[in-house]
C-alpha cells in the first residue's frame, strides 16, 4: 500500500493496518531466523511498510505504541 493510500485510511483502520504489517514483519524475521524464508527481499518490503505506516500516523499526529 502506498503512502497516498495510507493517507486515505481513517485513524482505526490505520492502526489495524500498522498492526497487520508488524504482525507481518515478525512472522518474516522468525522464518528468517529458522531458514525457511526463501525471499529474503520480502524483509525489506515488509519493513517499509511498517515505515511506510507509522510516517502517515505520525504526520496525522496518532500516538502508536508498540
Amino acid at each position: 500500500m502506498n503512502a497516498a493510500e495510507l493517507r486515505d485510511l481513517g485513524e482505526a483502520e490505520l492502526r489495524e493496518h500498522i498492526d497487520d504489517a508488524r504482525r507481518e514483519l515478525f512472522g518474516l524475521r522468525f522464518q528468517h531466523a529458522t531458514g525457511e524464508l526463501d525471499n529474503t527481499a520480502s524483509l525489506g518490503h515488509a519493513k517499509r511498510e511498517v515505515a511506510r505506516a507509522l510516517t502517515v500516523a505520525r504526520e496525522r499526529g496518532i500516538e502508536i505504541h508498540g
